[in-house]
């Protein structure tokens, strides 16, 4: 019997097998330490800046990471026309993709990183559910065009907004599909801000067709691995935690995070052992914890 190289392997075969992958860490404190100005657009340095977007998920692949996220978290026609930019969606998207596929070894993986809109659908908002399709249906094409090995549907607060964006990744590429939600915990336990629970938001984003589901952003390494708990008894689906290096506070003027990659590793070799699927980084996160990561998991 012969093991195929896990170079030639699939990211959803990696999975099916058992591997334990590790993925980058926080791409806006990355990029802020890297000359992104306060209140700019981080997508437009995919054009104004290749190199510095290159460099970054150089230096996660080099950290350890086997997949890294591209920088088009807002990269979706909504929030792109906040900077007067809504008619480059494919440009941006297409051109993010691009730069982590040429940073990325053999056998490394590009997600297309898709965050929510910033606006409600209807009856919250004015948003169609047509319309929102049509809003992610474009950022998927042009992370599919650059060659994004997966859509990374992440930080998702509504389900219905990650539902809409599940079908459109699914209904216009033939990529898989991960889907994130970020959950906050208040005295009677876990929920999303429009109140779902981690036992109804996985089931919603498993229904409408996710292959991966799973929480990311606004906790720290604690916390995620209680959630890790919530959620693995309830899908039989690969899980992805992207955990905060815990919660920013203001020192000095600078923004720090107390969770220092000697804090996280063990964090993150437990949330392994507890059966998530891919563990990576959000907030706060720097390659630095990244090679914790990987070390703590790897080499265990």
């Amino acid at each position: 019997m012969t093991t195929e190289p896990t170079a030639q392997l699939s990211l959803m075969e990696r999975l099916k097998r058992g591997d334990k992958l590790i993925s980058d860490g926080g791409s806006g404190t990355y990029l802020q330490a890297h000359g992104l100005e306060p209140g700019g657009s981080p997508e437009l340095m995919n054009i104004e800046q290749p190199d510095v977007v290159r460099q970054m998920a150089a230096d996660f692949f080099a950290a350890g990471s086997d997949m890294v996220l591209t920088n088009s978290f807002g990269g979706n026609r909504i929030g792109l026309e906040r900077y007067g930019f809504g008619d480059r969606v494919i440009e941006f998207n297409k051109a993010a993709a691009e730069l982590a596929r040429s940073a990325a070894p053999e056998g490394g993986y590009v997600g297309g990183s898709i965050g929510p809109t910033g606006v409600f659908m209807q009856p919250l908002g004015d948003v169609t559910e047509q319309e929102m399709y049509d809003v992610f249906k474009e950022q998927v094409t042009g992370l599919a065009a650059g060659g994004a090995d997966a859509i990374v549907i992440e930080t998702m607060i509504s389900t219905a907004e990650a539902r809409v964006a599940i079908k459109a990744a699914k209904e216009n590429t033939d990529l898989p599909v991960m889907a994130t939600m970020t959950f906050d915990k208040g005295p009677r336990g876990y929920f999303t801000m429009m109140g779902d629970t981690p036992e109804d938001a996985i089931k919603i984003l498993s229904d409408a067709g996710a292959d991966i589901v799973g929480t990311n952003c606004g906790n720290g390494a604690d916390v995620m691995l209680d959630l890790v708990k919530r959620i693995r008894p309830i899908t039989d689906k690969p899980i992805l935690v992207h955990s905060n290096a815990g919660l920013p506070a203001i020192v000095n003027g600078v923004v720090q995070y107390p969770e220092s990659p000697e804090y996280m590793a063990p964090r993150f070799k437990e949330m392994a052992e507890l059966g998530a699927s891919i563990i990576g980084g959000c907030c706060g996160t720097t390659p630095r914890h990244l090679a914790a990561c990987a070390a703590s998991i790897k080499d265990s």
